[in-house]
């Protein structure tokens, strides 16, 4: 170091400057209340966009989204490790959805036998894997027999007993139950059980929830024009181009990549399972509309019911198994 010229003072010692105890807690207690009042908006605003997404769509989304990334892992993980496991997987959900739907129509008035209708739709789903077509015919037919004559059974007890045409209507709403849920939906089971069925069942599932996501993105983002506003006051015809749209280009992905198929039948795919997919969306419509009710029921949160995300899949499983045996 050298020394300062004669006769200037020597420069002056820099100090350490040392923060006191009071500046770091005071410092810190700032950032604390500026990370709080950061959170605090962004959670505001997440608030506000998922208040306005349920306001225009009547669904908790984030609740929804998990419970469908759930079901959906539930379902890849049993085709994937074993067809039985799928199986029972599918059992499960058209149990479920037998037993809510005649509860539902239970509750509209109609006495349909929920028990005797749960062991019928039990039933038909190993009928279908292990005795294909014959024993998914033969099993339904059965069901539909058991729970007649159970419900005649049941006007020997007084809190049952009604007249013949309602007897009669309490019959019909019970096979109704039974065709639209264990009998469309044991479909699946029954193009897994084919060989390489478990591609097609992953495919034609795949893309049912994709024309779902393209017709809510669409509808949410463009629709103006109501498709039908006496069954579903929601569904426009914007929603459904997005439908339309997102199938015929799933549909091809998928019939070239995952089915191995030519290009061409991945659009006659995709047109098949828009339409079935469609048609089943607003048959279930029509059916909560008819019973004065918004959703199935309420087991499932965010989704409402079992039949709330199984109705565009029901049709589309039968749609799906009549394709692979044209091109099989």
């Amino acid at each position: 170091m050298t020394d300062p010229p004669e006769g200037e003072p020597p420069a002056p010692k820099k100090r350490l400057r040392f923060f006191k105890r009071e500046d770091i807690e005071a410092r810190a207690h700032a950032f604390e209340e500026d990370f709080k009042t950061q959170v605090a908006v962004t959670r505001a605003q997440i608030d506000a966009t998922n208040v306005k997404i349920e306001a225009r769509t009547g669904r908790n989304l984030p609740l929804a989204i998990l419970i469908g990334v759930g079901l959906g892992l539930a379902l890849v993980f049993s085709l994937v490790v074993n067809k039985a496991l799928f199986m029972i997987f599918a059992g499960a959900l058209v149990g479920f959805t037998s037993f809510e739907l005649a509860s539902a129509l239970r509750f509209a008035g109609r006495d349909v036998p929920r028990w005797p209708t749960l062991v019928a739709a039990l039933a038909t789903v190993p009928a279908a894997y292990y005795w294909s077509d014959e024993g998914k015919w033969l099993v339904t037919l059965a069901g539909i027999v058991f729970v007649a004559l159970w419900r005649i059974a049941e006007l020997a007890g007084a809190s049952h007993r009604a007249r013949s045409r309602e007897v009669l209507a309490d019959v019909a709403a019970g096979a109704l139950v039974l065709v639209y849920v264990p009998f469309l939906g044991s479909f699946a089971v029954l193009l897994t059980a084919q060989p390489s069925g478990e591609w097609w069942t992953l495919a034609f599932l795949l893309l049912v929830i994709a024309i779902d996501t393209g017709a809510y993105a669409t509808g949410l983002s463009f629709g103006k024009h109501p498709m039908a506003p006496r069954i579903s006051p929601k569904k426009t015809w914007e929603g459904f181009a997005g439908s339309v749209t997102t199938a015929l280009v799933g549909g091809v992905l998928l019939a070239v990549f995952m089915l191995h198929e030519q290009w061409w039948f991945g659009l006659i795919f995709g047109a098949v399972i828009v339409f079935t997919a469609t048609v089943g969306d607003l048959t279930e419509s029509l059916i909560k509309r008819d019973l004065g009710i918004k959703d199935i029921s309420t087991w499932l949160p965010g989704h409402g019911g079992f039949l709330d995300r199984l109705d565009s899949i029901l049709p589309s499983a039968a749609a799906a198994y009549i394709l692979y045996l044209f091109v099989h």
